[in-house]
């Protein structure tokens, strides 16, 4: 049985209660009229890479409520901060904040109470309370410390479930400081809160990049080129679909090709945009061939606000399994397609040699289509032309849902088309800015730009940069 949160008499619970009116007007004023810029980037996360990591050995469970324990998608969020001129060593700054962590923290929105443990020092065991402006005070238990960090898990009665952690490190003109968290929501009223009304995101966002500009203030500094939020998102229900779906069989049959042709009801779509040129001969080092390959190895080139896709970033690309989210101004259809082949050659056109990499996906039962779609980026030898490739056939596959299947067949093919055509644009634009600014953020922001529904909500781009970024 739960202990409950301790040592929050009942006068300090009215207390806390009567400052939320007070202190959500401040925290929404300052939220308004903030100067300090921030850069916020969202994308699909990988089940392995972004889970908490492990509790030490000799932390007490009792009470703990982790990620096991929480509800909807799994956010690894990193707020980060270059604190320039400080007049403290990042040892020294860390010193203050485990002594006090409520230094840093707004006061008219939070505060971080004590409730286990001596004052003036932190140490594993000891356990806060989070008091909020708002119903939603959180308790939780330090399991970590050193000279450069301290980490907190929650505890029951908490909004969230994992943990967070709090790092500096000195770095050539200033100290380094980062907030990192690995958390999904306590409930299904928290997951409604935080995702899909986003008002305890947004509250969560603006109480930790305050915290990292107090703690800027703390050391004697001052904020350098913003604040960076970072956030990777974990579907572990789609997680679970996407190992259901690698036992799942084809739709079709790929053996009669020759028999997908249109005067059988197949599309058959062949479309070619270049990229800029290379040098002749082989494709070069950090070219556009070369980039353009590392994209299209993470399905960089899909519009995420048309189909979104989701899968194992450790398995390897031939034999991968993927489940694709088809979006129709606000409705989802979900779909499985399997990598067939990989393939890195040269192909002989008219006398002319190609050197060409690239892969094919096929539709698992359950697809709204059947078929296969080849993704190909080829660099001709002689001239150094560069061009991005799709080869595609495909038709409607058979559906018991007449409404689906009239829709579907209604508005389908616009809405391929619109994907093939997106595609092509997005992936001559990201190649066109990775030569030109680099790869990381510059793509990521060209990334969000690329959108075709932005107007319908989509938000942000979450495709997976971090093949290209870290290939």
């Amino acid at each position: 049985m739960s202990r409950g949160v301790p040592g929050l008499p009942l006068s300090r619970r009215v207390a806390t209660a009567a400052r939320w009116p007070v202190g959500i007007g401040l925290t929404s004023w300052r939220y308004m009229w903030r100067t300090t810029p921030l850069h916020r980037g969202e994308r699909t996360g990988s089940p392995t890479e972004d889970v908490p990591p492990p509790l030490p050995a000799g932390v007490s469970r009792v009470d703990i409520q982790g990620p096991d324990d929480g509800f909807g998608p799994l956010f690894h969020r990193s707020y980060r901060v270059r604190i320039r001129e400080p007049r403290m060593s990042a040892r020294e700054l860390m010193a203050r904040l485990q002594a006090d962590p409520d230094a840093a923290s707004p006061g008219e929105f939070a505060t971080f109470v004590k409730v286990r443990g001596g004052e003036g020092r932190m140490r594993v065991g000891d356990e806060f309370v989070v008091r909020m402006a708002g119903p939603w005070d959180g308790p939780v238990r330090v399991v970590d410390v050193t000279d450069a960090s301290f980490r907190l898990v929650t505890l029951a009665r908490h909004l969230e479930a994992g943990q967070i952690e709090f790092s500096a490190a000195d770095v050539e003109g200033g100290v380094a400081f980062c907030i990192e968290s690995w958390a999904r929501s306590a409930d299904r009223l928290a997951d409604l809160l935080y995702q899909r009304l986003r008002m305890a995101k947004e509250v969560q966002l603006h109480m930790w990049t305050s915290f990292l500009e107090r703690s800027a203030q703390i050391a004697g500094g001052r904020v350098a080129g913003g604040i960076t939020i970072d956030t990777r998102r974990v579907d572990l229900a789609v997680d679970r679909t996407v190992t259901e779906l690698r036992d799942r069989p084809l739709n079709f049959d790929p053996e009669r090709r020759r028999e997908h042709v249109p005067e059988n009801g197949w599309h058959v779509d062949d479309l070619c945009e270049p990229l800029p040129s290379e040098p002749p001969g082989p494709p070069i080092d950090g070219g556009s061939w070369e980039i353009a390959r590392r994209l299209m190895r993470g399905y960089e080139f899909a519009d995420p606000s048309i189909v979104r896709a989701s899968y194992d970033p450790d398995e390897p690309l031939e034999g991968r399994t993927m489940l694709l989210q088809l979006r129709f101004h606000g409705l989802r259809f979900h779909g499985g397609v399997r990598v067939s082949e990989v393939y890195d050659d040269e192909r002989q056109r008219d006398g002319r040699t190609a050197r060409v990499w690239g892969w094919a996906y096929q539709t698992l039962e359950g697809h709204l289509e059947m078929g296969q779609m080849d993704w190909q980026v080829w660099k001709w030898l002689d001239t150094g032309r560069v061009e991005f490739r799709i080869h595609a056939y495909s038709r409607v596959a058979p559906d018991r849902n007449p409404i689906v299947r009239l829709g579907f067949r209604l508005f389908g093919r616009r809405e391929q088309l619109a994907f093939l055509h997106s595609t092509l644009e997005r992936m001559r634009r990201l190649t066109e800015t990775a030569l030109r600014e680099g790869g990381g953020e510059p793509v990521r922001r060209t990334a969000d730009e690329l959108t075709a529904r932005r107007a319908w909500g989509t938000g942000r781009a979450s495709s997976r940069l971090a093949t290209y970024v870290d290939d």
